[in-house]
């Protein structure tokens, strides 16, 4: 509900014009002559989620890569700060002790993930938030729901898999590089979506 709210604000922030009335706005240019605003339509409608994308518990197969590469930014985000707590300005970045990291790793899961949803662009449904490609066109991204679940859980499974030492030393190795080390498997997974093809 906030995402739509959200939206239609935005929308209405665009309507500066008035519609074909054939009136000016009150606003001039600086050269002092009137012009008309520009007069630009939008519109924007919330993703059509499917059974699966809608009810299910578990993260839809076609969405795994995108939530991985937004887990793996966050784990990334959170152990970067818990380094730069423990520095000092003079050291280069601290390691953390077990209990740190593991503590770290925990509460990056446990987050609340509300700045990411999901988006719709030409039928393709993708995860938008920090961390991943952003979408160039306006749409509207549909957050809360059961998403925050579906990636804490996918989290928690990452550390269940993987395991927070392994995950702290991958980062360690080199911090950029933390998305293909979780998100191989996930990202190989995902089916791409069928292009439609033009007839000649």
């Amino acid at each position: 509900m906030k995402s739509l709210l959200a939206a239609f604000l935005l929308l209405t922030l665009f309507d500066l014009g008035e519609a074909d009335d054939g009136k000016h706005s009150s606003c001039s240019s600086p050269l002092g002559d009137p012009g008309r605003v520009s007069e630009t339509a939008f519109s924007a409608s919330s993703p059509r989620f499917n059974a699966e994308e809608a009810y299910s518990t578990h993260m839809p197969e076609h969405l795994l890569c995108d939530a991985c590469k937004a887990i793996a930014f966050q784990m990334q985000e959170y152990l970067a700060k818990a380094e730069a707590k423990r520095s000092s300005a003079k050291a280069p970045a601290t390691l953390l002790s077990e209990s740190e990291y593991v503590d770290t790793l925990e509460n990056s899961c446990s987050q609340s993930w509300e700045n990411y949803g999901v988006t719709e662009v030409q039928g393709v449904k993708r995860f938008t938030g920090p961390g991943l490609r952003s979408q160039e066109t306006m749409t509207v991204m549909m957050t809360g729901g059961p998403w925050p679940a579906r990636l804490y859980m996918l989290c928690q499974s990452y550390l269940g898999e993987f395991g927070e030492e392994q995950i702290y030393e991958e980062y360690r190795r080199q911090p950029a590089a933390l998305a293909v080390f979780l998100c191989s498997g996930d990202c190989s997974l995902a089916p791409i979506q069928p292009r439609v093809r033009k007839e000649v």
